[in-house]
């Protein structure tokens, strides 16, 4: 019988994983890991700072370009430290608090990109549909509000599943299969019926994935690619493959992990006129100066 442990009585820690099999190799692995990460940053840097510097950027479409450049910036550092610290300095243990927390901003963060791509897909079906009244339908309180809601909408949909993981004890074993904290590889190690939480995290995936406004827009149409696709088979993988390779897991994940971060940028960055005009703009003034 499996030895639990009581998360009441005493701290304890997981242990992340790397790249199975490749961990003599994980210092070169990070070199890839880096570059996408500082690809991931800047990226999504500059086009809060080109939003935030062109007043002519200071529009709905763009304003809810930067709530997504902003969600895939705390997306990308939540998971940072853990992933680095492991590559480079060979550091697997993250404490039982710090895991949790872990969790609750990637899938808040995650969960929260979807509710951005939600409401620009609201944004271009005004501009599309109603064009003479956009600007009277889409004013900075109702943007303003949209924000709350969103980030509303997360907290409550993370917030269950992060109590009712927390409630549950867990095994002896605290080997994660992931350089981070993900739920559907944290409920693996619990010792009890896991049944809600699963069915919950399940029914959570399928209900982000119903976006009723999606349109013509090529760049938006690319970006819930990028989200849906890798999140959709990380759920499936963990649900259905529970026996498959443990490299196809951590690829599957960290594609989840670091697609919508890194594309984001570059999607937007190349096909929205105005954004590559207004990159140009901030870089050739500051040459200028």
């Amino acid at each position: 019988m499996p030895e639990v442990t009581n998360t009441t009585q005493a701290p304890f820690y997981f242990i992340l994983t790397g790249i199975p099999g490749f961990e003599a190799f994980h210092i070169w692995i990070s070199i890839p890991f880096c570059c996408l990460y500082t690809i991931s940053i800047v990226g999504n840097t500059t086009i809060l700072a080109v939003i935030r510097t062109e007043p002519s950027l200071h529009q709905p479409m763009y304003l809810f370009l930067s709530m997504l450049a902003l969600t895939d910036l705390g997306l990308t550092l939540t998971t940072l430290p853990t992933v680095m610290q492991l590559l480079w300095f060979n550091i697997p243990k993250i404490s039982f608090e710090a895991c949790f927390a872990q969790f609750f901003f990637l899938h808040g963060f995650s969960f929260m990109e979807s509710s951005v791509l939600l409401a620009m897909s609201f944004d271009r079906y005004v501009a599309i549909c109603c064009p003479l009244h956009y600007a009277t339908i889409l004013t900075s309180e109702v943007i303003g509000r949209i924000g709350l809601a969103i980030i509303g909408r997360c907290i409550l949909a993370v917030l269950p599943s992060l109590f009712l993981l927390k409630r549950l004890p867990f095994c002896h074993s605290h080997l994660l299969s992931h350089s981070y904290c993900l739920h559907q590889d944290m409920i693996r190690l619990v010792c009890a019926d896991i049944r809600v939480n699963s069915w919950y995290g399940f029914a959570l995936v399928l209900l982000i994935i119903r976006l009723r406004a999606l349109n013509n827009c090529l760049s938006h149409i690319l970006a819930v690619l990028v989200l849906y696709v890798p999140m959709i088979g990380v759920s499936m993988t963990h649900r259905f493959a529970k026996h498959a390779s443990p490299l196809v897991h951590v690829i599957m994940a960290n594609v989840y992990l670091l697609a919508p971060p890194v594309m984001n940028p570059i999607i937007y960055s190349v096909k929205t006129k105005q954004i590559r005009q207004g990159i140009f703009h901030v870089l050739f003034q500051r040459k200028v100066y």
